[in-house]
């Protein structure tokens, strides 16, 4: 009754999460965006009752909803919550219509649900956090760091983040800290590699008037601003030794003095802290602090480059297609075999953001229905570099001792090698910032941009602090 090719054909054509029942309501085949949001393979759950895998509160209880379709002819459409792959309520429009035999009959079902942007559901007070869709993957290293995340937010632990750049260290700092006991106090993030240390020390800690030259009112740090809550120090491993030990002190004691200051300032702040260095390596070449190693080591998560995590690259693409086709109100529906090839036999050695940079280019150039290899950028079809497979630690909750980082000679990826533009522009950026000291209207100018435009950049690239 189903030809599965021809129903895959349909369904890859729906832009939402889609799947076919037969008249017994069990599941024929479902589309890779349903494969997304249950978290099962299409293979693994043929033959399995509708409801049972994609879990719902739309009054679909034992197929309710499924049997009135099949008994009076007519599709219904309700709102309300599926419970994805990562157990988050997810708020959708809920179709089942019914499929005709050509016999005046029912032969099954087609069932799409629809996402629907909401305040609630993922971000709601009824639930903790979900994480958001550029985290998504089925593959068994990130499913790993998925079910680790709510265990890190249960406890006021240091969280150490590692893995290479563009690996989504940033949103799973914020994820933990969105589904913590702080999550209705600050997150404040700091780069701790885009300011020299005179600024860096005055970004963190704050300083009195007549300070330094410059400091003409008192001005809380980020470790005041981010009382009761969280503060993310990215790139920990270019943090200036002085700073590091002053960073230990506070982590030991809860109290430090501001820059120019005499009274010990007391905060309560959870510390998560990322880095693509390896910080083993550093601690052996004594540019950073052992102690502070082990502090801020408390709990640790590794998060693997996109080449590791098997068959997500293809989800990401999808998602991000439809992402940026739905922001520039495009109808680009998808690649062509030939592009889709390319991209998937590309390393993507900025991961994650280096394929949302691609896709965004490719859509953005795009004029037809599907992007062709033409719409691509030109440096992928360059010849790349064998990828080194970093021995990476595994994820782990308790630090170890004797834990490995990663190793000496890090791949030097988005850092002015051509492989992503975003990445040059960015270290474009911090380095116009060290040279003049921090000064935003000297860094704006030596770039031959306006200082809104600088600030732009910067909030782009998260060096606001």
């Amino acid at each position: 009754m189903f030809r599965q090719p021809a129903i895959l054909t349909l369904l890859e054509g729906i832009p939402y999460p889609s799947m076919i029942l037969d008249s017994s309501f069990r599941i024929v085949t479902m589309n890779r965006l349903m494969v997304a949001a249950t978290g099962y393979e299409a293979d693994r759950v043929k033959g399995v009752h509708g409801e049972l895998v994609v879990r719902s509160n739309v009054g679909n209880s034992r197929g309710q909803l499924y049997s009135q379709v099949i008994r009076t002819g007519e599709a219904v459409s309700v709102s309300g919550d599926i419970l994805n792959g990562y157990r988050h309520k997810v708020p959708v429009q809920y179709h089942i219509s019914p499929l005709a035999n050509g016999k005046n009959g029912t032969a099954g079902l087609l069932v799409i649900a629809e996402n629907v942007p909401s305040g609630k559901g993922d971000n709601g007070g009824d639930s903790v956090a979900g994480a958001p869709p550029e985290l998504i993957g089925h593959s068994p290293k990130m499913q790993k760091v998925l079910d680790l995340i709510p265990l890190m937010a249960h406890t006021d632990a240091s969280v150490l983040i590692t893995g290479e750049t563009g690996t989504g260290k940033d949103k799973i700092a914020e994820i933990i800290h969105k589904k913590s006991a702080r999550a209705r106090f600050p997150f404040i993030k700091v780069n701790c590699g885009a300011l020299p240390l005179g600024l860096l020390e005055s970004e963190l800690f704050g300083h009195v008037k007549g300070a330094f030259t410059g400091a003409s009112r008192n001005k809380p740090g980020m470790f005041k601003i981010a009382d009761r809550g969280t503060l993310f120090l990215t790139e920990i491993g270019d943090m200036p030794m002085p700073l590091q030990v002053k960073l230990l002190s506070v982590l030991d004691d809860r109290q430090f003095v501001p820059v120019g200051g005499e009274h010990s300032v007391s905060v309560d702040v959870r510390i998560i802290a990322a880095t693509h260095r390896p910080l083993r390596e550093q601690v052996r070449n004594n540019t950073f602090r052992e102690d502070l190693y082990y502090r801020l080591n408390v709990l640790h998560v590794h998060l693997p480059p996109l080449r590791e995590r098997e068959n997500d690259t293809r989800m990401l693409l999808d998602h991000f297609l439809e992402k940026y086709t739905r922001a520039l109100g495009k109808t680009v529906t998808g690649f062509t075999p030939s592009a889709l090839q390319t991209l998937l036999s590309y390393h993507f050695p900025g991961n994650v953001r280096e394929l949302q940079n691609i896709v965004e280019y490719a859509v953005n150039i795009c004029k037809g229905k599907k992007i062709n290899k033409e719409q691509l950028p030109p440096y992928i079809f360059e010849k790349q570099p064998e990828a080194v497979a970093p021995a990476q630690p595994p994820v782990t909750v308790a630090s170890e001792p004797d834990e490995k980082q990663q190793p000496s000679n890090p791949p030097a990826v988005d850092n002015g090698n051509g492989s992503s533009w975003s990445s040059i522009e960015r270290q474009m950026i911090v380095d116009a910032l060290k040279k003049n000291g921090g000064n935003r209207i000297n860094t704006a100018a030596d770039l031959g941009w306006g200082r809104m435009k600088l600030w732009r950049k910067m909030k782009k690239y998260g060096l606001l602090g």
